[in-house]
């Protein structure tokens, strides 16, 4: 009887050890570079065009999946349980944020939410003048992105379509990715321009990308729009960033 009660707690704690599989990384070398609306098309909120320098960072080579998600939080959120490698999706801010705390804890690490900046550096391939991410011909965006003329209705497993120039995976299309910034339609008349995080009031948080179901338009790398930090939707997921110093 005794020897199965140290076996069932030394079970226990080997459980409570095991190695959490970390997500991969894609290091993001720094830079200075024109953001906002590049192609012309975009709403007034992707206005005016300005500079931003951003420092070195790394990036999810992917976004967060389901499989990721339920390893740290034991349960899926998501609408579309099609498969583990698909990303997580009907996750809010405040859940993202509850995730990142304990992954961190598990890990020693400090991951983050990419800044809005540093999500568009990185989208845009180091800040080229991409319309999405990878590409600024509509003909091969279905090459790049699921979106709404492809996705069937629904998400996909990440990283089957063709990388951006940095080799990251599905920053247009599949899922809207939450960053940290607040959301401020007028943000960018008075951005900084070194590593700007944000508005300081607010409330909203930004979302960047398009998804399953929106299209081309607001795929773009430069769109940009605001959500309550409790609100999620079956179209909204992330990917984590790592400060690089």
């Amino acid at each position: 009887m005794k020897m199965s009660i140290v076996f069932l707690i030394l079970i226990g704690f080997l459980f409570s050890q095991r190695v959490i599989a970390e997500p991969e990384m894609v290091f993001v070398k720094g830079g200075c570079f024109e953001m906002g609306d590049i192609s012309g098309v975009g709403n007034d909120n992707e206005k005016p065009v300005h500079e931003v320098c951003v420092d070195d960072f790394y990036l999810g080579k992917f976004e967060v999946t389901q499989r990721e998600w339920v390893e740290i939080m034991e349960s899926n959120p998501s609408y579309h349980k099609l498969c583990d490698d698909c990303p997580v999706e009907k996750v809010s801010w405040l859940d993202i944020r509850k995730f990142i705390i304990k992954l961190n804890e598990k890990t020693g690490k400090k991951y983050r939410l990419p800044t809005e900046a540093e999500w568009e550096y990185a989208a845009r391939s180091g800040g080229k003048n991409e319309v999405w991410s990878g590409t600024s011909d509509e003909v091969e965006l279905e090459d790049y992105a699921w979106y709404e003329d492809n996705s069937f209705g629904g998400t996909h497993s990440a990283g089957k379509k063709k990388p951006n120039g940095f080799g990251i995976y599905d920053m247009s299309g599949n899922v809207w990715e939450l960053v940290w910034d607040r959301y401020d339609r007028e943000y960018y008349e008075n951005s900084p321009k070194d590593n700007p995080k944000g508005p300081l009031g607010g409330s909203d948080r930004v979302f960047r990308g398009g998804s399953w179901f929106f299209d081309a338009l607001n795929s773009r790398t430069t769109y940009r729009y605001g959500i309550g930090p409790s609100d999620s939707y079956k179209g909204t997921g992330f990917r984590i960033a790592l400060s690089a110093q």
